[in-house]
This record gives structure tokens, C-alpha cells and sequence, in this order.
């Protein structure tokens, strides 16, 4: 395996820290693109992307818009922008691996997951016909009942944020609900760039979207990918106390796909990559077959030339 950092600039100027971890003494199988979650950055993934670049898939990474290193001060921490914001910066970073020889997936943990379903459905149809297949690890659907912020909290969050859009909020995720593993959560208590801060328009953006998710709203269509078909992996631990498991599954329950499936890990929390051995390595075995098993096939002439 080997390891690259760069920087993307989107078309606003914004520079967003990379991270790619590539195949090494092997042709590579399958290339997939990661989108972190809240209060998180692509380097707290520990064991998960040098385990998948170890069975031949290559992993593009990038910290988004308010999070990790994409932070050069205090004042950008969280501060993503609207929902539209958040889906240009996932289209111009997909651009950078586009075309592809060969097949393409992308996939999102907890709020990135939520995200990557949107993109599904509202992504450039010209990235989408690229990728092969989605995967979601813990989506953000709706908030698990531990986490979930009262009423009232949301409707003066709202409020304020028509006028102070930028102002910052910390929102403190219970390191104790992100893993089993003790190690892992003082991980997360101790890095700093896992700082808990969202903007009021951030978090406004992201109510929004688990509201679409969870109500329905939002269609996933069956071409949504490579050769006008859908193909879509959901992953869930039953045990998650930051995203909501039976949200998830009532999403995966309605999609009209035929090449989809909810995965259930019982007694999982919310970071199913970061769970204590072996419970980890089950859940990254389980990732790499379903990429593996959809990537026999060679990428589609058309789709490998196509231009953006």
C-alpha cells in the first residue's frame, strides 16, 4: 500500500485536504470514494482503508468543507453551507477520479452516508452513470433517540439561523456511543480535529436532509449508477446511539432497487469499522466482498470515455 496527501481547490477557491490510499505490487480492482461524517476526518479511519487497499481497492478521501485539516482557522470550523454547497464539493472531488478503468464506488459514514444518499438521487447525472455501486455505513436518516435534540432546540436553531447563518454551535457527540472499543473513543475525545462545532446553517442543511430521508421525500431512482441500474449497500448496527438504525432500515425497506441490501450488525455501535476485533474485521470483510463481487465486470466503454 502506499499513501498520498494533496489538496483539491472546488470552484469557489476552497481547498479541501486528500488523503489517498493506493494498491501496491498488484493491479488495482476497485476504486472507491469515501465521505466522513460529522465531527470526523479521513483520518481517524485507523484500520478500515489500508484493509481495503490490502484486498486490491484503492480509497479516495477527503476532509469536507468545515472538518479536519479542510480547517485553516477556528472561524471555517463547520461551516459547510447549504446542502447544495455540500453536494458540489462531493461532484468536484469525484471529478478528480473520473473517468475510471475501473469500477467505481462511493460511500458515506453517518452524516456522509445521509449525504451520499442525496447525491444518489440529486448528484450530477453525468458522475452518478460512473459508479458502479453505493455504499452507506450508519447513514444519517434520522437521529437515534440518545442523541436526538428536543423540539424546541430546533425550532430556535432554525430561527436564529436566518440571521446569524454562520454562527457556530458546539453539538458534543457521546464519545462513549461512537464504539465498544475504549481505545477508539479516547481517540476520538483526544483529536482535536474532531471539534463538535457546526454553523446554524449547517445543521439546519443536515435537519433538512434526514427530514427528506426519513419522511420518503427524497427518490432514489433505479439508475441512479453505471449501466442505468442502482446498486446500493446499507450497513447498520442495531446498538447505534448517534444515527437511527430503524430509520435506516424503513429508508432501505422503501427503496425501489433491485440490486440493494440491509445489513444488520447486532450489537454494533455506531463506528461499525472501529469496533472491537474481531467484530471490525467482519464488517470490513463484508464491505470488500460486495465491492469485489460488482466489480467482476470491466467498466463500460462509453461511461470509461465519457467527458464532464
Amino acid at each position: 500500500m502506499s499513501i498520498e496527501e494533496g489538496w483539491h481547490s472546488v470552484d469557489d477557491g476552497k481547498k479541501l485536504y486528500t488523503k489517498t490510499w493506493k494498491v501496491k505490487d498488484q493491479p488495482a480492482k476497485a476504486r472507491l470514494v469515501f465521505v466522513h461524517g460529522f465531527s470526523d476526518h479521513c483520518n481517524t479511519y485507523n484500520d478500515f482503508f489500508p484493509t481495503l487497499a490490502s484486498k486490491g481497492i484503492e480509497v479516495y478521501a477527503f476532509d469536507q468543507r468545515g472538518w479536519g485539516r479542510s480547517v485553516s482557522k477556528t472561524a471555517e470550523r463547520g461551516h459547510t453551507g447549504p446542502t447544495t454547497r455540500v453536494l458540489d464539493d462531493i461532484a468536484s472531488f469525484m471529478k478528480t477520479v473520473i473517468p475510471c478503468p475501473i469500477p467505481l464506488f462511493l460511500m458515506g459514514h453517518s452524516m456522509g452516508g445521509g449525504e451520499v444518499l442525496l447525491f444518489m438521487s440529486l448528484g450530477p447525472a453525468d458522475i452518478r452513470k460512473h459508479i458502479r455501486g453505493y455504499l452507506l455505513e450508519s447513514p444519517f436518516v434520522d437521529f437515534s433517540p440518545e442523541s436526538k435534540p428536543n423540539g424546541i432546540t430546533v425550532f430556535l436553531g432554525r430561527m436564529a439561523g436566518k440571521v446569524l447563518p454562520r454562527h457556530q454551535l458546539v453539538n458534543p457527540l457521546d464519545a462513549k456511543l461512537v464504539s465498544r472499543d475504549p481505545v477508539v473513543q479516547q481517540q476520538f475525545i483526544d483529536d482535536d480535529l474532531c471539534h463538535d462545532t457546526g454553523t446554524l446553517e449547517g445543521l439546519a442543511g443536515m435537519l433538512d436532509r434526514t427530514g427528506h430521508l426519513a419522511t420518503g421525500k427524497i427518490r432514489i431512482g433505479d439508475d441512479a449508477g453505471e449501466g442505468g441500474v442502482t446498486r446500493v449497500w446499507i450497513a447498520h448496527g442495531d446498538k447505534d446511539g448517534i444515527t437511527n438504525y430503524h430509520a435506516s432500515k424503513a429508508l432501505a425497506d422503501r427503496l425501489q432497487v433491485k440490486d440493494k441490501e440491509f445489513k444488520t450488525y447486532e450489537g454494533y455501535f455506531h463506528r461499525l469499522h472501529d469496533e472491537p476485533s474481531p467484530y471490525k474485521e467482519k464488517f470490513m470483510d463484508d464491505v470488500v466482498e460486495w465491492i469485489l463481487t460488482r466489480s467482476v465486470d470491466p467498466v463500460q466503454v462509453e461511461d470509461s470515455k465519457a467527458k464532464l
